[in-house]
């Protein structure tokens, strides 16, 4: 199993020394890591060139997050693809289980593991609704990501057949790869926590974007109207759909959002069942 290592950074300079030390300190080594410097203006490059002389440091204008995984995707020499994001790092470990795992589970596409969550500095537990689990986990990718990047290594084949990462996403693009794989593909996992998630900082995509749901909104959308489903898949991924839409537009309304209000009430009236042939919106 040959790995290239993906890690894609935008101004990520006070992070990404620690990311990297963590892939240089794997039990089993990696055999290529890609930094995408997504036009970051702090020095990150010159750094990482310095002080880590072995890693290929592509730069481009700044396009975003799926953008810089897209070509360092494409760039990598290598059949599997470990993603690391810049403010998170991984177990010594990590690759190798990984490749004991797809030694001993070859049929799988995608890899991924549990994980350790830190906030501003302090070590948090993920609520149940959080949990991570192997197998047909479609139904669990609906509500929310189940699956985090820096955990997964995921064959390059099948992400090039998926269309990779939706580069008009601005967040929540790793839900939308996530559904398109997992209704096509069982993931293996491995029930240890391999990576560390570090959260809260300013420049986490999460922080800032406000009703995050939009966009999981118009993956799922998206999905229903292109993909072919199985029936079971289709019902929950409706249902989840409308009841998104309801909570998104309520929120809208309370916090008097007119422009997401008229996007989402737009979309959640010419929303047609077609599982009843009647449109109930």
């Amino acid at each position: 199993m040959q790995i290239s290592v993906v890690i894609p950074s935008y101004n990520r300079r006070h992070t990404l020394e620690r990311a990297l030390r963590s892939v240089f300190e794997q039990t089993s080594a990696v055999d290529e890591i890609i930094l995408v410097d997504d036009g970051s203006s702090d020095g990150s490059s010159d750094m990482v060139k310095r002080e880590f002389p072995r890693v290929n440091v592509l730069c481009q204008p700044n396009l975003g997050v799926s953008a810089a995984r897209n070509r360092g995707i494409t760039s990598a020499r290598f059949e599997w693809i470990a993603l690391l994001d810049s403010d998170d790092s991984w177990m010594p470990r990590k690759i190798e289980l990984i490749r004991e795992a797809q030694q001993q589970h070859p049929e799988f596409v995608l890899y991924h593991s549990d994980e350790i969550w830190v906030r501003r500095g302090v070590r948090v537990n993920p609520k149940l609704k959080h949990r991570k689990s192997g197998g047909w986990i479609f139904k669990s990718c609906l509500p929310l990501c189940a699956i985090s990047p820096s955990a997964s290594v995921i064959s390059k084949s099948t992400l090039q057949s998926l269309g990779m990462f939706d580069e008009k996403l601005p967040a929540c693009e790793d839900c939308d790869l996530w559904l398109r794989l997992c209704h096509q593909f069982p993931v293996h996992y491995i029930d240890q926590a391999l990576i560390t998630k570090y959260g809260g900082h300013d420049d986490q995509l999460s922080q800032q974007y406000t009703a995050m749901d939009r966009f999981r909104i118009h993956a799922l959308h998206r999905l229903l109207k292109t993909a072919t489903l199985r029936p079971d898949y289709y019902r929950a991924a409706e249902a989840t759909l409308l009841d998104k839409l309801d909570i998104l537009i309520n929120g809208a309304v309370k916090h008097h959002n007119q422009a997401l209000l008229d996007e989402f009430i737009q979309l959640r009236n010419s929303w047609c069942r077609p599982s009843d042939q009647v449109a109930q919106c």
